[in-house]
């Protein structure tokens, strides 16, 4: 049966994502690995020495390799958040993380979120696939049900990435957290099994390499 033919199906239990290679024509996500990615990370997210990357992240910016490798080491082993490391072309180093987390097998629901992508990969056909693998990896392997994306409501790309991807959106949890010592209100996005085909049709025409100019430009 085809996995998106589960669309329409309960079950007792959906399976936890695994740590897995996932391949696109413009990137791969390799499972994060503390020993492997730490310091080439460190060395990427330093490219952005304003440091507004991490704003709107409940941690960070780190200024040592110590601290950062400290950070990876205590939130970044876990299966839940599931971190990847994000490679675009024939990169020898990783460009950017993202993460599966709130996994819930019982209502095959999961949330893409801690997404930190370095200057290296931002607004490129890659940052876009790498979200479009984990989509795809979600809907059609492990046939979940839900997809959740969250970002703070004063955070205007995110929820612009999350319109563009084919999120809708759900509404504000007012006064939702507090993350650096401020306010945070939560703007909720989720899409659907049964919406998946229509947006992976929409994300593979763009995606198509007709779609860009020798130099990587959209057309």
């Amino acid at each position: 049966m085809n996995p998106i033919d589960l669309q329409s199906c309960l079950r007792e239990f959906y399976p936890k994502p695994k740590s897995q290679v996932l391949y696109g024509d413009h990137c791969e996500l390799h499972p994060l690995n503390k020993a492997k990615h730490a310091l080439a990370l460190y060395k990427v997210f330093s490219l952005d020495n304003t440091h507004a990357n991490w704003q709107y992240l409940p941690y960070g910016p780190f200024y040592s390799e110590t601290e950062f490798i400290a950070w990876i080491d205590k939130f970044c082993t876990q299966a839940d958040p599931l971190f990847y490391v994000v490679y675009i072309g024939n990169s020898l180093e990783p460009v950017g993380v993202t993460s599966l987390l709130n996994i819930k097998p019982n209502h095959g629901s999961i949330e893409i979120g801690h997404v930190h992508f370095s200057p290296r990969l931002r607004q490129t056909a890659a940052s876009t696939e790498a979200h479009y693998l984990l989509m795809q990896y979600i809907f059609e392997q492990l046939g979940y049900r839900r997809l959740e994306w969250k970002c703070d409501e004063a955070n205007d790309r995110s929820k612009q990435c999350a319109r563009r991807l084919g999120f809708t959106f759900e509404g504000i949890f007012r006064q939702h957290m507090i993350v650096k010592s401020a306010n945070r209100d939560t703007a909720w996005f989720s899409m659907l099994d049964k919406e998946w085909p229509d947006i992976k049709a929409r994300l593979e025409h763009w995606l198509n390499p007709n779609n860009f100019t020798r130099d990587g430009q959209q057309l």
